[in-house]
């Protein structure tokens, strides 16, 4: 069966920090995210338009990086299909009961060992009576702190072959890869950006210059209003937030960035709009040259530091620590 449409949207995702009390200081008082629920060394946060139970999970660890990808499938029986296609391909680790607010889960890797789950039964989310908003189509009130995003949007990940990881998604997930960026003096790919809905991506794929595998590049959420990335821009200079590059808008899926270091050491974007939103069920690939690139990266003419942007992932590699360390102004 055609693997196109069986995925619905990145439901949730689980973050590493070293740093759980400043982590958890970036993105409840800074970016306004509520905490719904404790586990062990885990914290469970959620945007006031996020649909379930939680779409961000933070967890206690040595290090930052990716603990897990959570999937929406749009069926039960497509959750069955598609982990049938990934246990085929090799990549399938077993069902699992699930986390909390989630039900019974399929585990898998990318190509290059990232961390992943399908879920098709997911706890919705049920604003309690005081959170509740007057707009119904918004799952609960907007924080009176911080400048909240939205919802969670997408991930980066990095890769050792952009290729090989891409093509596994294509066939077993049934991505649609929208733009790529290629390196036509040797061939090579070096970036993909994906998605399984009209969104212009939900799964970008960077290729990773260090020769490590299994990195997280960045992880983003949704404003929705690019002068909200000023805003936060703001903040985070006055807080003491590590700016790595923004505002402004990437040519490659016309979205408006800001990226910052949380306290923990993971690189968040913060998506100030939409951008392409595709409507053609026959979309064809746009393919952008290396050599031609400036545009692709920032129509504005923002600088993305070569030092960390193409470089830094998390888990870092032994000394690029010190590339992103943060400054002490929280309060």
């Amino acid at each position: 069966m055609n693997p196109r449409f069986e995925l619905a949207h990145l439901a949730h995702a689980e973050l590493l920090t070293p740093d759980m009390e400043g982590s958890l200081w970036f993105f409840t008082e800074l970016l306004g995210m509520r905490e719904v629920a404790r586990q062990g060394d885990s914290v469970y946060l959620r945007c006031y338009e996020d649909p379930y139970h939680h779409s961000l999970k933070l967890t206690g660890s040595d290090a930052p990086g990716l603990g897990n990808l959570g999937w929406r499938a749009t069926s039960a029986d497509a959750l069955d299909r598609r982990a049938a296609a990934l246990d085929t391909a090799g990549l399938g680790r077993g069902w699992t009961r699930g986390d909390l607010g989630v039900g019974r889960t399929f585990a898998f890797e990318s190509p290059d060992g990232h961390p992943m789950e399908l879920v098709w039964d997911i706890e919705k989310y049920v604003a309690p009576p005081e959170l509740r908003s007057p707009i119904l189509t918004r799952r609960s009130k907007r924080p009176l702190q911080g400048l909240p995003p939205r919802r969670l949007d997408h991930v980066n990940l990095m890769a050792s072959d952009v290729t090989a990881q891409k093509e596994v998604f294509e066939q077993t997930l049934g991505f649609g890869t929208r733009e790529r960026v290629v390196d036509f003096s040797s061939g090579t790919e070096i970036g993909a950006w994906m998605s399984v809905n009209i969104l212009g991506h939900e799964m970008a794929i960077m290729a990773d210059s260090t020769g490590s595998r299994g990195r997280l590049h960045h992880l983003a959420f949704w404003y929705g209003v690019p002068q909200h990335n000023t805003d936060a821009a703001e903040l985070c200079r006055e807080y003491g937030v590590r700016i790595e590059a923004g505002p402004d808008v990437h040519g490659i899926t016309q979205g408006a960035f800001l990226y910052v270091f949380e306290p923990g050491g993971n690189r968040i974007e913060l998506f100030g709009n939409s951008g392409i939103l595709e409507l053609e069920p026959d979309f064809e690939t746009v393919t952008w040259d290396l050599a031609d690139f400036d545009t692709g990266i920032a129509i504005g003419g923002a600088t993305l530091p070569a030092e960390t942007y193409f470089v830094y992932g998390t888990p870092p590699v032994p000394g690029q620590e010190k590339l992103v360390a943060t400054g002490g102004a929280r309060s």
